[in-house]
């Protein structure tokens, strides 16, 4: 006998070439049940309840015709040697959804509550794919990446305000320490530059000749006297401002362990930050796994390159993967070419972390390497420029070659 597999939301039906039921069974009468293994069907297992009513059926069946190669594969596991078939839309599929209302009744149901259980279903099966995709470990490197920035933003705010609110005070110790957390340290932890001598800032991490130097120029200083009441409202930012300096290590920390297990591949080729920069801007690791290298090269440079597809200006060359140190400390007239090859190195990485999950990024880096060497030997030396011709309406032709 010939069957089709359908599958509703009351449940599986067996139709003859006819559109007859066969056979049939419930999912259940809880939303929440039905939905889960509808939801299990569409990540391409089978459901008990589709299993049980093709086993009750198995001896019956000659062909069996589903709408899903999926399905199809593990109706042949449960069927054994019977013949299973993909047609998508088949006739009989059409027929049942053509006459749904009248198969509802067959099965047991009005129109009215089968409504409410469509309704019901859809909710919890939205539901569940909702939680789904918002479980992805992707989805939380780049919200994190994302805190990451807004932490250096903070901070380069605050630091900015604390040494120029700070300065009135001690304004030789700007020139002196260039770090921001070496200076936030000085100022919440010391205070008033009558505090400051050599013993207590070697303590705070500094060097000895640098302690001692600033120590003499605390001294000497021609800053305005401040009182406690005073240092105290520069403290009460500066020590929020610490505070974000050991929470943006954290989420440093997080990132790098995160990325370890997620994205290997892009970490080990570009670093965890950089890597997990690039899932944020492309939307996703699964995402980024299907981008070209050629969009890649460009991803952070958005604006850039739609305004040279406006205007008809020179293309960006790369956007955020500047950051990898071997672009942005090359010459000019390297970058480019460097760029275009990690981003296929990044577009293969991002494919493996993605669908295989295999470790290849020491492999992919020494090739890397290999063409970043070649770049370096052949265009050693910049390109010519142009000469410049002036065209008898008074306009410029050619330009830079890059």
């Amino acid at each position: 006998m010939k069957a089709y597999l359908i599958i509703s939301v009351i449940g599986p039906l067996l139709l003859n070439e006819e559109g007859d039921v066969i056979d049939s069974e419930r999912w259940g009468e809880n939303a929440e049940d039905i939905a889960s293994q509808i939801f299990t069907l569409e990540e391409g297992e089978l459901p008990e309840t589709v299993a049980t009513m093709l086993s009750r059926n198995r001896d019956n069946i000659d062909e069996l015709i589903v709408e899903d190669e999926s399905l199809a594969t593990n109706c042949r596991n449960v069927l054994g040697n019977k013949e299973v078939k993909v047609e998508l839309g088949n006739k009989v599929a059409k027929t049942f959804r053509a006459n749904l209302a009248s198969y509802v009744l067959k099965l047991g149901l009005d129109k009215e509550e089968y409504r409410s259980l469509l309704y019901r279903v859809s909710l919890a099966l939205t539901r569940r794919k909702v939680r789904r995709a918002a479980e992805k470990r992707d989805l939380f490197i780049a919200q994190a990446i994302n805190a990451l920035d807004d932490i250096d933003k903070t901070i380069n705010l605050f630091s900015s305000r604390i040494r120029e609110w700070y300065g009135l005070h001690f304004p030789e110790l700007n020139e002196l320490l260039e770090e921001h957390e070496d200076y936030i340290k000085v100022v919440t932890y010391l205070g008033s530059r009558d505090n400051i001598n050599k013993e207590s800032l070697m303590k705070l991490g500094l060097k000895e000749k640098l302690a001692e130097k600033i120590a003499k120029s605390s001294e000497k200083s021609m800053g305005a006297d401040m009182t406690e009441f005073d240092i105290e409202a520069i403290r009460s930012i500066s020590s929020i401002t610490l505070e974000l300096f050991k929470a943006r290590r954290s989420l440093e920390k997080y990132i790098d362990e995160a990325m370890l297990e997620v994205a290997p591949n892009v970490r080990g080729l570009v670093g965890p930050l950089l890597g997990a920069r690039l899932i944020s801007l492309a939307g996703g690791l699964s995402k980024l796994a299907t981008l070209p290298a050629s969009t890649i090269q460009v991803l952070g440079a958005e604006k850039a390159l739609f305004r040279a597809l406006r205007t008809g200006t020179r293309p960006p060359k790369h956007g955020v993967i500047f950051q990898y140190p071997a672009i942005h400390r090359s010459p000019r007239w390297q970058r480019g070419k460097i760029a275009r090859a990690l981003a296929a190195k990044l577009a293969i990485a991002a494919r493996i972390d993605a669908f295989s999950g295999e470790y290849k990024a020491d492999e992919l880096r020494e090739e890397l390497e290999k063409r970043i060497d070649e770049v370096k030997t052949v265009y050693a030396k910049p390109p010519p420029r142009k000469e410049k011709v002036i065209s008898k309406k008074g306009k410029r032709k050619g330009g830079r070659r890059r």
